[in-house]
């Protein structure tokens, strides 16, 4: 490479490199042929495009003349109004794609105000810890993680912190432990349910733990709910939004100022400066309800999955309208607006039937991908956890580390997944144990695939030559992954 005559920062000469491009490398060099097409399992991303009312919402919405101009910082408010009635659907006991409750109905605290519309979900973590966080600060995420957040806060000189989550545990991440690990530069606590890359989703009752414990230490639980769409039950992915039967909803109280401190006990970055601080689009009501989840909580969310849009770069963050108007600051800066055309076309239609009906039919094929794989994935190779977009794997080569098998079986016979070493730090891959992991997106292929996918690793892992151990009871190893402070 041609050398520069200026020095670039620490942030990003110590943050690795996406791996996603390293996958493509290995994948480029298979030669496919029509029987045997490239099977690509690494990246999350939508097998299938947007349905055709969809299209031809964005197709119309590219002519309209307010999608040429700069929006509001913090999304346009009738999507802000949309999206928070469609929390108040899902996390209000509904099934996605359903027009009759299956379960009990139960009141969300959710409006308008708590919303505010980013360029995507990466954008949106980017925005939130710039607020939480400065250079120094902790904040906690399970390992294996999604490398994006971990990347983003290397970038930004904030020091991760992993809690290891354990394969028999399902890759189900430990309050105890991460009370342990709390000190008094801890700013957050990150969850992504159902995981990136592990496919495990968390349990209401688990999440709520994390809030309880998030409230104690007066710190940030940062949700990044990116899948929720895809968890199969009819029961809210959590009630931390919901209003407590055992209290009535609090009536309205005029006296409470515009902007009620109820982040008071966070302490904000200097990113976040409120002297430069704008409104958003629909100032927040004097009359506004300030909820239990407010002054600890905030929910990242994609548009990228559940409508396969991944290109037109839409997210959210739901958090108290105190919070959103410190993230409009860092918002200014790094987008200005989220896409306009993408908004209008996502506000006419997020409620439609037609949509959810999509949304629905979405997730009830991954479902079906996720049993094909399941029943089809040739022994001694064994799924761990799956779940949303991802199954994580565990290979049975004696000796042999992920990041070997995935580059050999692209390059040779045209699966492509990822290792496990690309979602921590250090030197994971070292020990025989800890490098046998590997993330496989059932998204992006089709029920032939995910089966053709599994009769390949059947094959290669037959005529590759390694050995392989034999198949073993139980639901993993007991490997505990490093732990970066």
């Amino acid at each position: 490479m041609l050398p520069l005559a200026f020095r670039l920062s620490k942030g990003v000469t110590s943050t690795l490199a996406p791996p996603i491009p390293l996958a493509a490398s290995w994948a480029s060099r298979y030669t496919p042929t029509p029987s045997k097409p490239l099977l690509n399992l690494s990246q999350g991303v939508p097998g299938i495009p947007p349905p055709d009312f969809l299209r031809e919402a964005l197709s119309e919405r590219a002519k309209d003349i307010r999608g040429f101009g700069y929006g509001p910082v913090g999304g346009d408010s009738e999507l802000r109004k949309v999206v928070a009635e469609e929390m108040k659907w899902i996390y209000g006991g509904r099934k996605v794609g359903e027009k009759v409750a299956e379960v009990e109905k139960v009141e969300v605290d959710i409006g308008p105000e708590d919303v505010v519309i980013t360029a995507g979900c990466n954008l949106a973590f980017v925005a939130t810890v710039m607020c939480l966080a400065e250079k120094g600060d902790e904040v906690i995420l399970p390992v294996p993680w999604y490398f994006n957040h971990q990347m983003t806060l290397n970038l930004l000189g904030i020091n991760t912190v992993a809690l290891h989550t354990l394969p028999q545990d399902g890759y189900q991440p430990s309050v105890e432990r991460c009370a342990e690990l709390i000190t008094e530069k801890t700013r957050a606590i990150c969850l992504v349910t159902p995981n990136n890359p592990t496919g495990a989703t968390y349990p209401p009752s688990l999440i709520a733990s994390f809030a309880s414990l998030a409230q104690k230490h007066n710190i940030a639980l940062v949700l990044d709910e990116t899948y929720r769409d895809f968890v199969p039950t009819s029961s809210p992915p959590h009630n931390l939004f919901s209003i407590p039967p055992s209290k009535p909803t609090p009536a309205p109280a005029p006296q409470l100022p515009p902007q009620p401190s109820t982040l008071s006990q966070i302490p904000l970055s200097p990113f976040s400066s409120p002297l430069f601080s704008r409104p958003l689009s629909s100032p927040t009501p004097a009359t506004q309800n300030i909820g239990p989840w407010r002054p600890n909580v905030i929910s990242l969310y994609s548009f990228s999955k559940s409508y396969c849009i991944p290109g037109h770069r839409l997210g959210s963050i739901t958090a108290s309208p105190t919070f959103l108007q410190e993230v409009t600051t860092v918002l200014d800066c790094l987008q200005i607006c989220a896409p306009r055309p993408t908004q209008l076309a996502l506000a006419s239609l997020i409620n439609d039937t037609r949509m959810r009906g999509f949304v629905s039919e979405n997730r009830e094929a991954l479902e079906r991908r996720h049993e094909i794989f399941r029943t089809s994935l040739p022994k001694p190779w064994k799924i761990i956890s799956q779940g949303g977009y991802f199954a994580f794997i565990r290979h049975p080569f004696t000796g042999i580390e992920a990041e070997v098998v995935c580059k050999r079986f692209a390059e040779e016979f045209g699966v492509v997944m990822l290792p496990a070493s690309f979602f921590c730090e250090g030197d994971v891959g070292a020990k025989e144990e800890e490098g046998r992991y590997v993330r496989v997106s059932v998204a992006n292929v089709g029920d032939e695939g995910i089966r053709e996918a599994c009769v390949r690793i059947g094959e290669a892992s037959k005529g590759c030559g390694w050995e392989m151990e034999k198949e073993r009871e139980g639901r993993g190893s007991g490997f505990r992954w490093q732990i970066i402070r």
